[in-house]
């Protein structure tokens, strides 16, 4: 089945690093050509190392090792503009538009009631609002073209049960799933899919990070992740800590191909249970 998105391009938030280079480079594997977007810069409020230029720079070597073109933009999903503009520019080069990874994310730690106004916002806007900047900005091109196309939203396996200290983060998380079913039924007279992927704990620098590390294990200075193995496994079914990002993009390539072209307003869980147990 190599070759699944041969003659396709894919836009995807967040592809600097972690989850969204996965992708990139799965789907580029398989013949697309990316658009990658990324903020590439620390963001407010956020308590870890924040994404860079060279780690977008390094996505697009990955997938011209693989043959295939890319363009990257250093764009915050906040801003719209500079979204439809990433959009503008990337068909103009690559010819077309075929799958949307609304991937950008950031995560926020804190009791509902300790917050502030601007941890809580940041995260809503970033994580919610974003996504809906994503699928407002791609979703013109794709009607246009007439021949469908794929929209994956990246929530969470939390969307179905929350957690403590991550009021902001689900609260996001939920809303897009709400998106999404708005999306596909929106969107289904032009045979545009609309999905959300819901992971377990992926081991990426939003959740392999001290500030995770010492919010799972708040009695230890410096948690290791020896320390925290035990607690991050605890929230699956399955007695493991996380998932990698080739997982969740796995099922990401599965979504954005023809084998998946009547699979609608669905939610895909890569959790090992997270989601019920």
């Amino acid at each position: 089945m190599a070759g699944r998105m041969t003659g396709k391009v894919a836009f995807i938030t967040g592809a600097a690093r972690g989850q969204g280079r996965s992708h990139a480079v799965r789907l580029a594997d398989e013949g697309a050509d990316i658009i990658a977007v990324d903020v590439c810069r620390p963001i407010e409020t956020v308590g870890y190392e924040a994404s860079t230029p060279d780690d977008l720079a390094e996505t697009a070597e990955l997938v011209e090792k693989l043959g295939r073109r890319i363009l990257t933009v250093e764009a915050d999903v906040r801003d719209f503009a500079a979204l439809d503009e990433a959009v503008r520019r990337g068909v103009g080069e690559l010819g077309r538009l075929d799958i949307v990874c609304a991937n950008a994310g950031i995560l926020g730690l804190g009791l509902a009631h300790e917050l502030t106004e601007r941890q809580w916002q940041t995260v809503i806007d970033i994580n919610l609002t974003g996504v809906w900047h994503t699928t407002k900005a791609v979703t013109p091109t794709l009607i246009q073209q007439g021949d469908g196309g794929s929209i994956i939203i990246t929530s969470s396996s939390l969307a179905y049960k929350g957690s403590v200290a991550t009021a902001s983060y689900t609260a996001a998380k939920i809303g897009v799933v709400g998106l999404a079913r708005c999306l596909a039924h929106e969107l289904a007279p032009y045979e545009i899919r609309v999905n959300t992927i819901h992971p377990t704990n992926v081991r990426t620098t939003m959740f392999d990070n001290e500030m995770v590390r010492k919010g799972f294990r708040r009695d230890l200075e410096n948690p290791t992740f020896e320390d925290v193995k035990d607690a991050f496994a605890d929230l699956n079914m399955w007695r493991l800590p996380w998932v990698q990002p080739s997982d969740i993009s796995s099922t990401v390539l599965f979504l954005a191909s023809d084998e998946a072209r009547y699979i609608t307003g669905a939610e895909m869980r890569v959790d090992m249970g997270a989601a019920v147990k």
